[in-house]
């Protein structure tokens, strides 16, 4: 079993099947680090 983590905020996108257990770090950000990004900064 694996798990497919965010590199940003490190949470857990998704877990898959595999004969070890591993950690990988996505290439892109997780929906939670998507939306945080696209929400405009208020002054």
């Amino acid at each position: 079993m694996g798990t497919l983590v965010c590199q940003n905020c490190n949470e857990a996108i998704e877990h898959f099947e595999g004969e070890k257990v591993t950690r990988l770090y996505a290439t892109s950000c997780c929906n939670k680090c998507q939306a945080s990004e696209e929400e405009p900064l208020s002054n």
